[in-house]
């Protein structure tokens, strides 16, 4: 659809001089005085007002005030035969976009439209990805119900609002990084930077200039001044995540920063004054390496004024259903293909698996399936290899065991139950008794030679 494109002007000549010039590119409408502009606006609103400034009845500036009250607002350029600067400046002011001396100059409105319209386009869509961030990072989206995480989500809500630095406890895996953003997207200074940075991915003798800047000549290669991530996060929240792994004279000049709230670039002695939050991570045990004399003990009190530890997902059993769930529609929808499903003997050696890679271990198994089991429903034949050993333990319930009371079977008396009935059904097929099950054939063969007394009465067919 063409941008449209309200002119108005109480000169007939010009109105339909500029219509005409238009017309082609945009969808333009006219009105001669300020009343009908309004009456147009209030129907189709517009994404351009070119307006002049003096009329009979209401001036220009009314029809700016008025078009500036819509939203989106459209782009304002003001037209005028009295053009001084006071005007300009006042126009200006007034949130036009621009202001032009009549007679006008038409490929001069041509070219104003065209760059206003394109600005009005980036503000939007910077609008709403910003709007987009704050949903994807609000913490309503967390997907979970369990206890520990429900506990997490409730300390980020306590903490956000402070200036406090967070130290964020936990696993490989575990979604530091997402509490981190959410953290800031819950705080004051949401509207903020939020800069991350990978200790560990980054060599100790650069990781000193990354964070805090250099001046040029500090060091060879330094040609130029280097602004730190310290200084780009200013006004919002800078994450350092693996905080483990530091050297020591990062340590001290982190912990120099907590003590002033201000850094110095390499090669320079001019503190800089900063305003931000920090947030830190480790999967690390902070408080061992520190008895061991590899992290500065003042520092790690200084780190950890609020320590949060998140759960990793084998403490969250409750809740890997709807993040296998929720991670197959992604997958399914960024790949373009057909949402594979989950059949409930596949649910459950997932479900019971310890997930030692937490979320983005569980992530990259939902990815696999998404794209190689599109379309089609998930049995434990096509679960990777890895969930073999759980599913042996836990798919009675799809057979049939599920309605037995608690405690009617130990976990190995299930477990010789359900190969019992495997091999009987598959006629002693060890070959189809293990592809009815999800696991290799080697597992169920080394379980048989656990239990030999399971193949007593069947055949033994390969």
């Amino acid at each position: 659809m063409k941008p449209t494109v309200l002119i108005v002007d109480d000169e007939k000549p010009t109105r339909d001089g500029l219509r005409a010039a238009l017309e082609d590119k945009y969808e333009t409408f006219v009105a001669k005085d300020a009343a009908e502009a309004a009456r147009l606006m209030q129907d189709v609103p517009p994404d351009a007002v070119l307006t002049d400034l003096r009329m009979a009845g209401e001036d220009g500036m009314a029809v700016i005030d008025r078009a500036l009250k819509i939203s989106p607002q459209p782009v304002c350029i003001m037209m005028t035969a009295y053009g001084d600067v006071d005007t300009a400046v006042k126009a200006m002011s007034r949130g036009a976009y621009w202001f032009l001396q009549k007679p006008v100059d038409l490929r001069q409105v041509e070219i104003l439209l065209e760059r206003g319209l394109k600005a009005r386009t980036i503000e939007k869509e910077v609008v709403a990805l910003k709007t987009r961030l704050d949903h994807k990072f609000s913490l309503g989206e967390v997907i979970g119900s369990s206890e520990p995480l429900q506990r997490a989500i409730e300390q980020v809500r306590t903490v956000a609002a402070s200036n406090a630095t967070i130290l964020l406890l936990g696993e490989t895996g575990t979604g530091k990084e997402l509490f981190a953003q959410m953290i800031h997207q819950a705080s004051p200074r949401s509207k903020g930077p939020f800069m991350a940075v990978h200790c560990a991915a980054i060599p100790a003798n650069l990781l000193e200039s990354e964070l805090f800047g250099h001046e040029k000549g500090a060091f060879t290669g330094a040609n130029e001044r280097r602004v730190g991530r310290f200084e780009s996060a200013n006004g919002g929240t800078l994450f350092l995540d693996e905080i483990g792994e530091i050297d020591a004279t990062t340590q001290i000049k982190l912990l120099r920063f907590l003590e002033t709230r201000s850094v110095e670039r390499l090669g320079s002695h001019k503190p800089i004054s900063l305003d931000l939050r920090l947030v830190c991570a480790t999967n690390r045990d902070l408080r061992q390496m520190v008895a061991e004399g590899k992290f500065r003990e003042d520092l790690y009190y200084r780190l950890s004024v609020v320590p949060l530890r998140l759960p990793p997902l084998r403490e969250r059993k409750d809740d890997v259903p709807l993040l296998l769930t929720h991670y197959l529609r992604k997958f399914a929808q960024e790949n373009k293909v057909a949402e594979a499903k989950l059949s409930p003997a596949a649910l459950i050696p997932l479900t019971a698996y310890a997930w030692p890679g937490n979320i983005r271990e569980l992530r990259n198994a939902c990815e696999n399936l998404a794209v190689l089991q599109a379309g089609k429903t998930v049995e434990p034949k096509d679960l990777d290899p890895r969930f073999s050993e759980v599913a042996i333990s836990r798919v009675a319930p799809a057979v049939g065991l599920a309605a037995l009371p608690p405690g009617v079977f130990d976990k190995e008396q299930n477990e010789k139950n359900l190969l019992k009935q495997a091999l009987a059904s598959a006629a002693g097929n060890r070959t189809k008794a293990a592809e009815s099950l999800g696991i290799s054939r080697r597992t169920l063969h080394r379980k048989l030679l656990q239990w030999p007394e399971l193949e007593a009465g069947t055949s033994t067919a390969q």
